[in-house]
């Protein structure tokens, strides 16, 4: 069985709160899990100690049992140090467009002649 240890979203519209699980790679995102292994509410503030709760001594388990965490709990336990970093690609998706681009030489361009 593939297990992923993931998000659970649960909390009203506009208001998410999550749950953080592990469970087979084949339920559904809110579906049914094996156990809650923490909560994360992206609503407090990045310096909140309430922001991310998680049960450590479980989470190793299921991580040896090998589960495999989702990108988003990955990091989560990166921050924690449970995990070594890994290194990400940066995607073209973040680079700006052709027009952007040209926009943004445009505006260099003048601001640099507004120097002289």
């Amino acid at each position: 069985m593939a297990m992923k240890i993931r998000l659970a979203r649960g909390g009203s519209k506009k208001r998410p709160h999550y749950a953080i699980v592990a469970s087979d790679s084949r339920m559904p995102r809110d579906g049914r899990f094996l156990e809650k292994l923490g909560t994360y509410n992206p609503l407090l503030a990045k310096d909140s100690e309430d922001r991310v709760k998680m049960n450590m001594e479980r989470v190793q388990y299921w991580l040896t049992q090998g589960a495999q965490p989702t990108d988003r709990v990955a990091r989560f336990l990166e921050a924690a140090g449970a995990m070594p970093k890994t290194e990400r690609a940066n995607m073209k998706k973040a680079e700006p467009g052709a027009k952007a681009k040209k926009r943004a030489e445009e505006k260099a361009a003048k601001a640099a002649k507004t120097e002289e």
